[in-house]
């Protein structure tokens, strides 16, 4: 009688290891994706080879306002120019990234 008993339980042992329910193609890799590195590395490329075209002073105040965090006062001490100026330098550099990738965009799109 315990021979019958262990086959079964055993039986029921391995029905359990075999029932795997499938995983949906919705789920995500927790790690970035091969595609992801890719598109960001391009980005990155894009972007710096965009803020290399900029002048110099434009260049200084997006890097400083938007990528470090520096106010407006701040840059313009960095700089020497008043607050205005520098409130121009970040939006026509602003501008010029945003027309130099915007042929990101659209070949990606």
């Amino acid at each position: 009688m315990r021979i019958v008993s262990n086959a079964a339980l055993d039986l029921l042992r391995r029905r359990k290891v075999r029932r795997a329910t499938a995983v949906p193609d919705t789920v995500e890799s927790p790690g970035v994706s091969p595609d992801r590195a890719a598109e960001g590395a391009l980005l990155r490329e894009r972007l710096t080879s965009a803020l290399v075209e900029l002048p110099e002073r434009q260049r200084i105040a997006v890097v400083l306002f938007d990528a470090e965090g520096y106010s407006h006062g701040d840059i313009a001490e960095i700089l020497g120019v008043p607050v205005g100026t520098v409130r121009s330098y970040v939006f026509h550099a602003r501008r010029a990234l945003r027309r130099a990738l915007g042929v990101f965009q659209e070949e990606e799109g």
